[in-house]
């Protein structure tokens, strides 16, 4: 056909529906090339008497199977219940109120904004017309409204006005879930403002960094400031004590310059941002390892708005969050203000790290529930072999697979942010501390894990419509792909938590079997759940084994158990929390039905694997040939 074609906000060129849908012609009308102008105007006359009324049908059908959710917060059935359970009824009133009208605006004003932010990603501006250099970064409007929307909405000023006390951060995490899926990216630099924030809080705020803190949690759109994390450099990200490179020179009137090269700089069109350095002595030289790192603090830009001695080299060409400039920066003499005491920036980022990581949890939980809404949806309005999705026993079944994954690490989420509210309250009992030192490395290694599956799960049931780009879907499940990545890598994590475990010389253990035998204690009278409960317990049982065994296990046989010894406490935790929230005196069919179903999967894979010796010295050596296999590098030492 010559019919023109009208263009798609991808820079595609979308047919006219009615083209797309048409039938074959009838009467055996060919219009394939040579044929004259008769058989043209017969295929024009067929379709105006004949073909276009079905055209038309066949387009509304098309229509009507756009997945339609409505308003995000009244749709999340466990989200209220688990307000309503826990929640103080003033609280609740208050925060029950906030969170409706948010939800409004997600679906009305907010999801469009989104959505133009995947469609306009930054671009990267090296010079000007003139050829001076400039190194801007351009936005799109709506990214730079969403700045406007998280003050307004105080996405970051919740968490630090404490208006509700110790459920104050719970507020806070519950909008940012709400807010995650609709943003356009922009969560990932809230994650990192929150995360600076709380930095500042936590030295104290010294006078020097007072009206930096001020914008970071302002809810005035002209004030607030958002921050970056700059502490990926060209070794690599998560060995900061080996890979950072960038020096810091002491001035004379007490500031530093910073001379290095930064790898990964997300957000970066931030206004500030906290950054890692060694300081160098009288004679230039500087110490390594984790001990010479030092934490600084810096304004991007200077008053005039020139760029403070920093040169952007370009823009990062990712997979997702394409939304969000990711840029890599020389810092050539940039001035930076020392905030911790020299050589103890790792120790004075850690709370930055418990941040973002509760940010990583919450975009993975985000994105598991918003593509299990459509799914359902779709469901409830595609039509396959004769009847709805939802009336396909084998369908509803995968979806609910989904769904018991996603409500086990809303649990684990919450859990982790209430616990978080109390340390900032000064009402986390020792127990309390050690749980939630403990639970943050699980869940976010856990959930973003979970997110990647139950995503590309959830993708599959749109069918090929799920692989288009013009519904939305893709963006989901390429922003989901980075979460078990970004803030540390599984195993990075996996290592981290068996570090917690000998810190606390196993008081984090201690604090994790004791919550969880309370808990299941509590439960203990439901006849429903009594299976789920005796599950739970010999997981524990076993993995207490396992535990109490580890002392005489080599540190090869650790760290290869690691991340199945996660997975471990991430599937025992997330069930008892499933059977505390069905063993309450208003808990629904579903609540029961999913905590039955996670405990019948594997609670405990480090005692099943452990008890085939998966973790021994010679496993470890036949791993190495068996991926090497064939390969030139099996020659080399690894």
């Amino acid at each position: 056909s010559s019919a023109p074609c009208k263009p798609w906000p991808s820079g595609r060129l979308l047919p006219r529906l009615w083209e797309r849908c048409q039938p074959p012609s009838p009467n055996g009308i060919n219009t394939t090339a040579g044929q004259g102008q008769q058989v043209g105007s017969q295929h024009k006359q067929v379709l105006e008497d004949l073909e276009m009324p079905l055209a038309r049908r066949e387009t509304e059908t098309l229509f009507r199977e756009q997945p339609q959710t409505g308003n995000p917060y009244l749709e999340d059935a466990l989200l209220r219940s688990y307000l309503k359970t826990h929640l103080p009824p003033k609280v609740l009133e208050e925060v029950t109120r906030d969170l409706e009208r948010f939800g409004n605006r997600l679906l009305t004003k907010i999801q469009p904004l989104g959505w133009e932010c995947e469609l306009n990603p930054p671009v990267f501006r090296q010079y000007d017309a003139w050829g001076q250099r400039v190194d801007h970064i351009v936005t799109c409007s709506a990214w730079r409204r969403m700045k406007e929307v998280a003050a307004e909405e105080g996405l970051i000023a919740a968490a630090y006005e404490r208006r509700y006390s110790n459920w104050s951060r719970l507020h806070q995490a519950v909008k940012l879930y709400l807010f995650s899926s609709s943003s356009g990216g922009f969560n990932c630099p809230l994650a990192m403002t929150d995360g600076a924030a709380k930095v500042i809080e936590s030295l104290g705020i010294p006078g020097s960094l007072k009206n930096a803190f001020d914008h970071l949690t302002s809810r005035d759109p002209k004030k607030f400031w958002t921050s970056g994390q700059w502490m990926t450099e060209r070794r690599g990200g998560s060995d900061v004590a080996n890979g950072t490179e960038t020096v810091a020179r002491k001035q004379p009137d007490g500031t530093y310059r910073l001379y290095g090269f930064k790898w990964f700089t997300s957000a970066a069109d931030s206004d500030v941002t906290l950054t890692l350095a060694r300081v160098a002595d009288a004679e230039g030289q500087v110490k390594q390892g984790s001990s010479g790192l030092s934490l600084f603090f810096l304004k991007v830009r200077d008053e005039e708005g020139k760029l403070n001695s920093i040169q952007v080299q370009r823009l990062k060409d990712k997979l997702g969050t394409r939304q969000m400039a990711t840029a890599e920066l020389w810092l050539d003499g940039a001035k930076a203000e020392l905030i911790s005491a020299e050589g103890r920036g790792v120790a004075s980022i850690s709370n930055m790290l418990n941040i973002t990581r509760i940010h990583n949890v919450i975009g993975a939980v985000a994105s598991m529930r918003r593509m299990i809404c459509l799914s359902r949806e779709y469901a409830c309005k595609r039509v396959a072999f004769g009847k709805l999705l939802k009336d396909h026993p084998l369908h509803m079944q995968t979806i609910a697979r989904m769904e018991v994954q996603t409500r086990g690490a809303f649990l684990l989420f919450m859990e982790i942010v209430r616990l978080l509210g109390l340390a900032e309250t000064n009402m986390a009992s020792e127990q309390d501390q050690l749980l939630l030192r403990l639970l943050i490395p699980v869940t976010k290694l856990y959930t973003g894990k979970q997110a990647s599956a139950v995503v590309v799960e959830a993708m599959e049931s749109f069918g090929g419509q799920g692989y288009m780009e013009d519904t939305g879907l893709p963006v989901i499940v390429r922003d989901a792909l980075v979460l078990s990545i970004w803030e540390g890598t599984t195993n990075i994590l996996s290592l981290d938590v068996l570090r917690s475990l000998t810190k606390s010389q196993g008081q984090v253990m201690a604090a994790f079997f004791s919550t969880v035998q309370k808990k299941l204690e509590l439960a203990s009278g439901a006849a429903e759940l009594e299976r789920a409960v005796k599950q739970t317990r010999d997981a524990i049982g076993s993995l207490a084994q396992f535990t109490q065994a580890a002392g005489s296990k080599g540190a090869v046989a650790m760290e290869l158990a690691a991340r199945d010894f996660s997975y471990s406490l991430a599937r025992i935790y997330a069930g008892t929390l499933l059977i505390e929230h069905a063993a309450r005196p208003a808990a629904s069919s579903a609540d029961i039905s999913a905590a039955r179903r996670w405990c019948n999967q594997e609670l405990c894979p480090v005692a099943t694997e452990s008890g085939i010796s998966s973790y021994e010295a010679e496993e470890a050596l036949a791993d190495s040939a068996l991926v090497y296999e064939g390969s030139p590098a099996c020659g080399s030492r690894l």
